[in-house]
């Protein structure tokens, strides 16, 4: 199953996520989906995670919003 490493800005801080998926890649748009659930996922107001049907524009977007920045999506096989 592969791993997949992001690396991004997190209000200005450099960060590294590491999620393993079972699918071959993972796009920017879906690496910043995740990453707005994984900083964002418990809040109580759920106007700030992205519409399931939001396009992948309005995904970057909105992570801008909440401070998710320079996203990088390095796979590797497991």
């Amino acid at each position: 199953m592969p791993h997949f490493t992001i690396h991004y800005q997190y209000d200005a801080e450099p960060r590294t996520h590491v999620i393993e998926l079972n699918q071959p890649r993972l796009s920017q748009a879906n690496a910043v989906r995740h990453l707005i659930e994984l900083h964002h996922g418990d809040a109580e107001n759920s106007l700030l995670m992205p519409d399931a049907e939001a396009t992948d524009a309005e995904v970057l977007e909105q992570a801008e919003v909440l401070k998710i920045a320079k996203v990088q999506v390095i796979a590797k096989d497991a």
